[in-house]
């Protein structure tokens, strides 16, 4: 299925929870010198402007990105270490802004999170099988050491491992569109721990009030994978409305303390977003 776009839902809290865990990730994996691939199975356009007619239309940025901008000035050069992380996450979302825009103008996708992390003895590649999707990301500014592929991305993942580099990094994300993509995703979760079994990678869902993602933490679980650790961001309580309440981010091999980090990060982004919202980090499975 080809219909989803997500300009319609750029910047909203599922993608400062996804993009956020993944800059704290990025920035762990950094400190060693080792050469690293990273691979992106579902990049989207890798780049959104929110004045244009998709991200207007429902304007969720305004629940997710937003509330978090506006308290910039506070959070940016915030020297308490777990806290710093938000400020300094906002600090290059501040780069990807309109030259000299004071204002929210933008939302990078998560090709261009990845990008920002690349060394010259990186690797990244970006799978995207929407046509329409394919022609954005092909357009964007990207280093020469990122490789664009129009194709399924859980294939393309599958058919590149294992991969030349000492370590590898993945973020899995479709739309889940179909029902069929929570199992899809478990299996080749468990075939990527098989082939690369130190890799971290990141896998996100949707919290929908049908309660499919429980369909992918059982199968992952039931795969016998260890280390799995969880964090799960609520905007409000599910209730009989249609649309995500949540998002869930599965992390398998996280580095060390990286779950203490991400749950002190994620309690100063519900301060931000207010309301209901409130944070759940947990060891699904652990050795």
């Amino acid at each position: 299925m080809l219909s989803y776009q997500h300009a319609y839902h750029a910047g909203n809290f599922a993608d400062v929870h996804k993009h956020l865990i993944m800059f704290i990730v990025l920035r762990s994996l950094l400190r060693k010198e080792s050469p690293i691939t990273y691979i992106d199975t579902h990049a989207g356009r890798g780049f959104y402007s929110l004045s244009e007619p998709e991200s207007q239309k429902l304007k969720e940025y305004e629940k997710g990105v937003l509330p978090l901008w506006r308290e910039r000035a506070a959070l940016i050069g915030n020297e308490r270490s777990d806290e710093g992380l938000l400020g300094e996450w906002l600090g290059e979302l501040s780069r990807a802004q309109s030259a000299n825009a004071r204002q929210l103008t933008h939302y990078p996708g998560s090709p261009w999170w990845l990008a920002q992390a690349l060394r010259h003895e990186d690797k990244l590649h970006l799978f995207e099988l929407h046509p329409g999707e394919q022609r954005y990301l092909e357009a964007q500014p990207l280093p020469p050491n990122v490789r664009r592929h129009p194709e399924d991305g859980l294939s393309g993942l599958r058919r590149m491992l294992p991969v030349a580099t000492p370590r590898l990094c993945v973020l899995i994300d479709p739309s889940y569109e179909r029902k069929q993509d929570y199992t899809e995703v478990a299996e080749t979760l468990a075939f990527l721990s098989r082939k690369a079994r130190h890799a971290v990678v990141m896998v996100w869902y949707p919290l929908l009030p049908t309660g499919k993602h429980r369909l992918l933490l059982d199968e992952v679980k039931q795969a016998g994978l260890r280390k799995l650790w969880c964090s799960e961001l609520r905007l409000h309580t599910p209730g009989q409305e249609h649309g995500m309440y949540g998002s869930g981010l599965l992390l398998l091999n996280p580095p060390w303390g990286l779950d203490r980090q991400i749950e002190n990060t994620m309690q100063r982004v519900v301060a931000c977003l207010g309301g209901e919202a409130h944070h759940k980090g947990y060891w699904w499975v652990k050795e």
